[in-house]
């Protein structure tokens, strides 16, 4: 049998040796680095601007309060005024929406306005960024079957800090009954962030903690699969912020699932 033919065989031996269990999660950690390295994905962000009142003019020439690695000399202006936000482009003046899908192109560079009142940054998108350019592939975790489990997730209305936490799911895990806090990202989202912490963060895993998604439960049962635990983007790129883990997402047990640290 030829080398080709061998690669062939062994490739389809290993495709159909693999549990559907250990399909999906295959095929997620393909999709999450996909994303992670696509196009205007996390790893493209190099630059953070905060804006200052007034007019904040971007371009090429040093002048600039934002200076930029592509475009034109003077591209054009972010304002802020009491915290509403304009750009002016080539003659034209428009206002953004922080936060929102709005992105503004000079060159082969991608702005976007994010923050909140009184806190407002401009986002910078590289496609020829260094740290995309270095990306390597990411460490997991042996996908197991006992870290994924259904929890009960009970409505309770509150606030964490600056955002909405809609409830709490409770489950058991490695024989222990565990409780999280999941975050609203926006008004209305159907998919809720948990931000957590156990003892393998700073070590294992990334210090700021990890994500993991889940979908609000329509009739209160929800499945956790901490082998799709993720890294926050703040692991990648020192240009975005990230939430930490509040106090009430500190697990007592090690959950040696999902993704390690990432090592630049």
């Amino acid at each position: 049998m030829g080398r080709t033919a061998m690669l062939i065989w062994l490739a389809g031996g290993a495709l159909f040796a693999a549990t559907p269990f250990e399909a999906e999660i295959a095929s997620w950690r393909h999709a999450r680095e996909a994303a992670l390295t696509a196009d205007g994905g996390w790893l493209t962000v190099t630059g953070r601007f905060p804006l200052h009142e007034g007019d904040n003019r971007f371009g090429g020439a040093a002048s600039n309060d934002i200076v930029l690695p592509d475009g034109p000399p003077h591209a054009g202006a972010f304002t802020l005024d009491d915290n509403r936000v304009t750009v002016r482009m080539e003659g034209v003046t428009r206002a953004v929406r922080p936060n929102s899908a709005d992105e503004f192109r000079v060159g082969r560079l991608g702005l976007s306005v994010f923050g909140a009142a009184g806190s407002y940054s401009v986002r910078m998108k590289d496609p020829q960024s260094r740290i995309r350019r270095d990306f390597h592939a990411i460490e997991y975790y042996p996908a197991r079957e006992e870290y994924r489990v259904t929890a009960q997730f009970f409505p309770a209305p509150h606030r964490i800090a600056e955002s909405l936490c809609p409830g709490y799911v409770v489950f058991r895990l490695l024989g222990r009954e565990l409780r999280l806090y999941p975050m609203m990202e926006q008004p209305n989202a159907k998919v809720l962030l948990l931000v957590f912490r156990d003892p393998t963060t700073g070590k294992e895993t990334y210090g700021g903690g990890r994500f993991l998604d889940l979908e609000l439960p329509p009739d209160g049962a929800v499945v956790l699969d901490f082998n799709k635990a993720y890294n926050p983007p703040c692991a990648f790129t020192p240009f975005v912020s990230c939430p930490l883990p509040p106090r009430q997402n500190r697990l007592p047990v090690r959950l040696e699932a999902g993704e390690k640290k990432y090592r630049h």
